[in-house]
């Protein structure tokens, strides 16, 4: 009875795999493929989120950010922002120098032409504007330093009086609407072609004053 109770058994478990088997191998290939979709699925979103903080870096050492972007910035953030886009356009040796006593210079480097440059760089509220008194303190700094060039960099504008100083004196004056053309792709250079203008006629402070007053 042992040996023919145990070959009964037998026949019924292989009988039963039979029957079974197929639904067993099923639920392994559905476990394997859930597991292989997740695994996907997470590995697609890590490549995305990867490329998406690549994209943004990129777009961020190209220098595009919005001018809101850039009204949020700290004093600091906003010299390695224009720092960035000096080296973009080319300028060599660039480093910030800002600081307590910094002399009026916050940022010193090499222009594409190989002239040396200062830059003064004031994040303003765009409320605000450059007395001449700052513009001052940039040609002393130029002389100070014993650099070709002193370049202005506000994301403001500057008053009449001060706009005046800095062209009489040869300095770029990068205001506001400057500072936005710089951001987009215009060359350092190509601003001081246009030195002393842009910051709009009577309807552009018009609306200007309707924004920000």
């Amino acid at each position: 009875m042992g040996l023919i109770g145990g070959v009964g058994y037998l026949v019924l478990l292989v009988v039963f795999w039979q029957v079974i088997w197929p639904y067993l191998v099923g639920g392994l290939v559905l476990v394997g493929g859930a597991s292989g979709g997740c695994w996907l699925w997470r590995t697609n979103r890590l490549v995305k989120g990867r490329d998406h903080q690549w994209r943004r870096e990129e777009a961020l050492r190209a220098g595009h950010r919005s001018l809101t972007e850039v009204d949020t910035m700290s004093g600091g953030e906003f010299e390695d922002f224009v720092v960035e886009l000096c080296r973009r356009d080319g300028c060599t040796e660039v480093r910030r120098v800002g600081g307590s006593h910094d002399d009026g210079a916050d940022v010193l480097g090499r222009l594409p032409d190989g002239r040396n440059m200062v830059i003064q760089c004031k994040r303003y509220s765009p409320k605000t504007r450059i007395p001449s008194r700052e513009v001052r303190d940039l040609l002393g700094a130029r002389v100070h330093f014993s650099t070709d060039v002193a370049i202005f960099v506000t994301t403001t504008y500057f008053t009449g009086p001060s706009e005046r100083t800095a062209v009489q004196n040869g300095v770029i004056a990068v205001h506001r609407d400057h500072l936005g053309l710089w951001n987009n792709g215009v060359s350092l250079l190509s601003l001081s072609e246009v030195n002393g203008a842009g910051q709009g006629d009577r309807r552009h402070r018009v609306r200007w004053k309707e924004t920000y007053e």
